[in-house]
C-alpha cells in the first residue's frame, strides 16, 4: 500500500520538532564551542580594528575562507605580538558563535607569528617605521665616556653574561656596577628593559645611588624568538629616548636587533660591550706616561728655546758702560765747572757783603752826626751800595719815628740792655764802632742792635756754608774717589780725538801730575788764601 497515496495519513514533516531562533543558536553555539575549545589556526592578518573599548577585531583568512577574530581587552595587552594587516600568524584560541549576526566566530587568547619569514617581515617592517621616526638617525647618538665612573647593566642577574661583564670590567679597569634584573626573553622581556633603561635615568645626580655614566643592555645569544623582546618598539623607544649613552649587547656578533640600531654603540658580544666600556688601565698608565715624558721634553725645549732667544736679544743690547758713559762724562765736566761757578757766586756774596758793611757804616755815621736823614745823592757811593744806602735810609726813617715816641725810660732800658750784651756783640764791629761801650750804646740808642748785626750774622754764615760746598763739589774730591783730569796745552781734553791730536798729556790725580810716558809733574803751588776785603771803618 502506497502510504503517499493514503489521504489518511499526515505527512512526514509533521514528525519534525519545531525550535525556536533562541534553541537553535544555543545547540549551535554548544556544538561549536564542545568540539573546538582549544584550537591553533594559522592564517594571514586581514581587517584589524582597535576600537576604544579596548578589545581587538581583526580577520584570520587564506585563500579560500575568512574566519572572524577577537580578542577580549584583557587578553589583547598580553598577547606576544600585535596582529598587523599582511602578517601570516597563528592564532590559539577557542571558537564560538555570535547569534547576534549568526556567525562563528574564534576567541583568540594568543598570536605568534607563523615562522621565521614572517617574524623578518614583521621586524623589517618595524625597522622601517621606527627609522622614519629618526630613532635611528646617526646624528642623535651621543658619545660614550672614556673611562666613567658608575655603569649600569640591563640584563638577567642569574645568567652567565653578566659574570662575562663584571669578569671583562675587573681585568681591564675595575669600575663601580649597578645590576638592574630583568627578565631577557619572553612576553615580560620587553616591559621590563624598558623600565630598567628609563629607571637609570631617573635617578637624580647626586643621590643615595649613583647615576650610572653608561648603560649596557646584554642577553646572551638564541633564536629569533628567544630575541624578540628587543625588537619590540617599547624597548626601541626607551633606549633611543635615553639621556645616558647606552651599549647594546644582545646575542652573538651575527644576531641584530632593533635595540642595536637604537643604541648609541653596538657591541657584537657582552663581553665586547665591557672592553668598549673601559680602557686597559696598564695602557692608559703607560700612555699617560708617555705624554708625561714627551711634556718634559717640549717643556725643556722651550726654555732652551727662550734662553737662546734672549741670549740673543742681550747681544743685541747696548753695553751698561756705553749706556752711561755719556752721563758720566756730563757728571765730569759739571764737576769740572762747578769751582768756578763757586768762586763766582763767593765773589757776589763778598760783594754783597762790602756793600752791607759800606751801607752799615754810612748809617752809623748818620747816627754819630745826628742825622735822620741821608742824603744818598750827596754820598759818593756805586748805584749798588746807592741801593743799599736808600734801603737803609728808609730803615733809618723808620727807626726815627719810633724814636720819637719812645719815652725816656725805654731809652734807659735799652742803654741798659745794651750795656749788657755789649760784649756779646762782634768784636770787629767794636772796634769799627771805635768807641767806648757808653758811647756805642749812646750812639745805637735808638737803633735795634740785633738788625744790621744779625744779617750780617747771616751773610757770614751763608758764606762760609757756600764754601764747604765749593770744597766739598770740588773736582779735587773728585779725583779723590778714583777720577783724573787729562790736560793738554793747559786745556781739559774730553775726547779721545783731542787726545790724539795733543803734542803731550798731563794727568792731574789726586796726590800730584805726570805727564804721559815722562816723569810726574811737580805738585801745583798752593795759592795764599785772599784776604778779605777791608771792611773799613763805619765811622
Amino acid at each position: 500500500m502506497d502510504l503517499l497515496d493514503d489521504d489518511d495519513a499526515p505527512p512526514r514533516r509533521a514528525n519534525v520538532p519545531e525550535y525556536s531562533v533562541s534553541e537553535i543558536s544555543g545547540a549551535v553555539k554548544r556544538m561549536v564551542e564542545g568540539e573546538f575549545a582549544f584550537v591553533r589556526v594559522r592564517g594571514e592578518i586581514g581587517r584589524v580594528s582597535r576600537p576604544a573599548s579596548g578589545h581587538l577585531y581583526f580577520d584570520l583568512k587564506d585563500g579560500n575562507s575568512v574566519l572572524a577574530a577577537v580578542s577580549w581587552k584583557g587578553n589583547a595587552a598580553r598577547l606576544s605580538a600585535r596582529p598587523e594587516e599582511g602578517m601570516e600568524m597563528v592564532a590559539v584560541g577557542r571558537l564560538t558563535t555570535f547569534p547576534g549576526q549568526s556567525k562563528y566566530q574564534m576567541i583568540v587568547e594568543d598570536l605568534a607569528p607563523a615562522g621565521v619569514g614572517a617574524l623578518m617581515a614583521q621586524l623589517e617592517a618595524r625597522r622601517k617605521a621606527l627609522g622614519a621616526e629618526g630613532l635611528f638617525d646617526p646624528a642623535r647618538k651621543k658619545p660614550i665616556p672614556y673611562l666613567p665612573d658608575v655603569i649600569g647593566v640591563v640584563t638577567s642577574p642569574s645568567g652567565a653574561v653578566i659574570r662575562d661583564i663584571l669578569h671583562r670590567l675587573r681585568d681591564r679597569f675595575p669600575r663601580q656596577v649597578l645590576v638592574w634584573p630583568v627578565a631577557v626573553q619572553g612576553a615580560a622581556c620587553a616591559p621590563e628593559v624598558a623600565r630598567a633603561v628609563k629607571g637609570f635615568n631617573a635617578l637624580p645626580e647626586g643621590g643615595p645611588i649613583p647615576r650610572p655614566d653608561l648603560l649596557i643592555v646584554a642577553r646572551g645569544g638564541g633564536s629569533i624568538e628567544d630575541l624578540w623582546g628587543f625588537n619590540e618598539e617599547a624597548v626601541v623607544r626607551a633606549v633611543a629616548a635615553s639621556k645616558i649613552p647606552v651599549i647594546s649587547a644582545v646575542g652573538h656578533e651575527t644576531d641584530t636587533t632593533l635595540c642595536d640600531f637604537a643604541a648609541d654603540l653596538r657591541a657584537p658580544t657582552p663581553t665586547a660591550a665591557a672592553e668598549m666600556a673601559v680602557p686597559v688601565r696598564a695602557e692608559l698608565v703607560e700612555r699617560v706616561a708617555v705624554l708625561g715624558a714627551r711634556a718634559g721634553r717640549a717643556l725643556r725645549f722651550g726654555v732652551d728655546r727662550r734662553r737662546q732667544r734672549l741670549g740673543d736679544l742681550a747681544r743685541a743690547l747696548p753695553r751698561g758702560e756705553a749706556i752711561i758713559g755719556q752721563a758720566q762724562q756730563r757728571v765730569d765736566f759739571l764737576g769740572a765747572r762747578l769751582p768756578l761757578a763757586l768762586r763766582s757766586v763767593t765773589g757776589r756774596r763778598r760783594v754783597q757783603l762790602a756793600d752791607l758793611r759800606i751801607g752799615t757804616g754810612v748809617l752809623v755815621r748818620a747816627l754819630r752826626d745826628g742825622r735822620r736823614r741821608v742824603d744818598v745823592a750827596g754820598e759818593s757811593l756805586a748805584p749798588a751800595l746807592a741801593r743799599t744806602a736808600r734801603d737803609a735810609q728808609r730803615e733809618l726813617e723808620d727807626l726815627s719815628a719810633r724814636l720819637d715816641r719812645a719815652q725816656a725810660a725805654r731809652l734807659r732800658f735799652r742803654s741798659d740792655t745794651l750795656g749788657r750784651l755789649g760784649p756779646r756783640l762782634d768784636p770787629a764791629a767794636r772796634r769799627a764802632l771805635g768807641e767806648s761801650a757808653t758811647d756805642f750804646a749812646r750812639v745805637a740808642g735808638g737803633l735795634t742792635p740785633a738788625l744790621p748785626l744779625g744779617r750780617i750774622a747771616r751773610l757770614r754764615e751763608g758764606l762760609s756754608a757756600l764754601d764747604r760746598l765749593r770744597e766739598t763739589l770740588g773736582y779735587k774730591e773728585t779725583l779723590k774717589r778714583g777720577f783724573a783730569v787729562v790736560r793738554a796745552e793747559g786745556q781739559v781734553v774730553t775726547s779721545a780725538e783731542a787726545a790724539a791730536k795733543a803734542a803731550a798729556l798731563e794727568i792731574e790725580f789726586a796726590d800730584g801730575r805726570m805727564t804721559v810716558g815722562g816723569k810726574p809733574a811737580a805738585p801745583p803751588k798752593k795759592r795764599p788764601p785772599e784776604p778779605p776785603p777791608e771792611q773799613g771803618s763805619l765811622l
